[in-house]
């Protein structure tokens, strides 16, 4: 009977079916693609990108990789995991050393001491999982998987043979005579260790350390010809020990268990992510588990923030400023309104950020989130003027817009920023309230960052949020994304006052 499927990142086999294969297109717009970058940053042999693309569609897988994040907020649970871990990657590389070595009998060796150490890594593993109180329904079905696996006879016939052949090849004892260019191996039964005994006479004469004239060596795992001729001839003294390898190498070929290679590659999503998110933790900014659901249409997130920021901020010594949004009844759409630098972007960018990683199962960033599981994401983010486009910017965004809606369902995300910016206020204002007007007849939730203050009372599906600045400073930013109607101030006005700039102060300084 074939083992029941058990894995750390899927409830079923079938969900672990179809990773896609390369980021999706909103991530560079998200900054999803630096987040993936670090995260996977040192991790590279585990190829982690494609689960950190690939979305969950169900609340319940979501809510299965949950239960795995909060068992390993026990850090000696984590400990053992990455203990587990450093050893695969020891039996990963012995496996490439052997690949790379010339002589049987060397390659043989290191073959065994790969299985050696990842019998040990397993028989641990599981023995640590067994003392663990452990509620996930993913490391639970590890555990009983190891149980069984590490009892099976296909396991303990593994290790028993591995630790026999270690044993004998550690028992071997040979002499090696040199009498000009030749050289004669022989066994031998026992032999004092002059060393030694020169060492303890000349012991009552040492003063203080002495040089060391002793020559080092490369430290090449590779055999010249001299050192594999001197093997071979002990393999003659000690055919039986040397079948034993041989045959031990060709029947243990395919060693490894399949969930146990699974879970070395999967666990590894968690414990990068829980890396990745450690210092902004350890600067005090809330994660949480959000509520998630594929039918609800109310979102909120409180205290979040834009990670990616957020990284470069606390690494900087900065401060990162969070904000809160929520849509609820009939609210739809978050139009995001107020002076240039203020948030507004990184808002939007929070947005999708908090409902890609919330699809992934991972904590997010906030100290509490609601969020929807969505079938797809798009952004479409305002692009410098491309002179080499022969219809012209306007054109492009529209094509852009164009595109987004035919594929946008009822339960999509769309992540719009300074979209339709390249025309006049007049029609950006008509273009921009036959798009939004499109996206409420779709009742799809996103985000739409703006300078035309007037697509945020369209109705009841729009919410008005405004970035404001200091009390009395036009001029001075304070990244908070508030919700309330947009107050429609001049801040470009508000800027050139301050510097002396506006129309009349200019004309009155430049008169004759």
């Amino acid at each position: 009977m074939p083992a029941p499927f058990a894995s750390v990142l899927f409830d079923t086999a079938a969900a672990a079916a179809a990773p896609v294969e390369r980021a999706p297109a909103h991530f560079e717009d998200l900054c999803l693609d630096q987040v993936v970058a670090a995260i996977t940053r040192g991790r590279e042999p585990y190829d982690l990108a494609p689960f950190l693309a690939t979305p969950l569609r169900a609340a319940d897988a979501v809510t299965f990789r949950h239960e795995v994040f909060s068992d390993l907020e026990d850090p000696d649970l984590v400990e053992s995991i990455q203990g587990f871990a450093r050893q695969m990657r020891g039996v990963r590389d012995r496996l490439a050393q052997a690949g790379q070595l010339h002589h049987q009998r060397q390659q043989q060796r290191w073959l065994l001491d790969a299985r050696a150490l990842y019998c040990d890594a397993v028989r641990t593993l599981a023995a640590d999982l067994a003392r663990r109180q452990l509620r996930s329904r993913g490391l639970l079905a590890i555990r009983e998987h190891l149980s069984t696996y590490t009892a099976s006879a296909d396991f303990t016939d593994l290790a028993a043979e591995t630790v026999g052949l270690q044993q004998a090849l550690a028992a071997i004892t040979y002499g090696v005579t040199i009498r000009g260019a030749r050289l004669t191996v022989s066994r031998i039964a026992s032999e004092a260790d002059y060393g030694a005994e020169i060492e303890a006479t000349f012991e009552r004469f040492r003063q203080r350390a002495a040089k060391d004239y002793r020559v080092r060596f490369p430290d090449d795992p590779g055999m010249d010809h001299v050192e594999a001729g001197i093997l071979n001839l002990v393999a003659r003294l000690y055919p039986d020990t040397f079948t034993a390898l041989a045959q031990y190498c060709r029947r243990h070929q395919e060693y490894l268990d399949d969930t146990v290679g699974r879970f070395d590659r999967e666990v590894q999503f968690y414990l990068a992510y829980l890396e990745y998110i450690a210092p902004l933790r350890q600067a005090g900014l809330p994660f949480c588990s959000p509520r998630v659901s594929a039918r609800s249409k109310e979102v909120f997130a409180t205290e979040t923030f834009d990670v990616a920021l957020a990284r470069r901020l606390v690494g900087e010594g900065a401060t990162v400023v969070c904000n809160d949004f929520a849509l609820s009844g009939p609210e739809r759409i978050l139009v995001v309104s107020g002076p240039n630098q203020g948030g507004k972007t990184t808002l939007a960018r929070t947005f999708g950020q908090l409902h890609h990683l919330a699809s992934l199962g991972c904590p997010v960033p906030g100290r509490a989130a609601q969020l929807v599981l969505f079938d797809q994401l798009f952004t479409h983010f305002g692009r410098a003027a491309d002179h080499s486009t022969p219809d012209g910017t306007l054109q492009d965004e529209l094509v852009r817009v164009r595109d987004i809606l035919a594929q946008a369902t009822s339960r999509s995300l769309v992540v719009m920023n300074e979209s339709l910016a390249s025309t006049t206020l007049g029609d950006a204002l008509a273009l921009g309230a036959a798009v939004l007007g499109q996206m409420i007849e779709r009742d799809l939730l996103g985000v739409w960052v703006t300078f035309v203050e007037e697509l945020a009372s369209l109705g009841p599906a729009t919410v008005s949020m405004v970035s404001v600045v200091a009390p009395g400073d036009a001029t001075a930013r304070t990244y908070r994304v508030v919700r309330r109607p947009a107050d429609g101030l001049a801040y470009a006005l508000a800027i050139a006052k301050k510097y002396g700039l506006t129309y009349e102060r200019l004309r009155s300084r430049l008169a004759p």
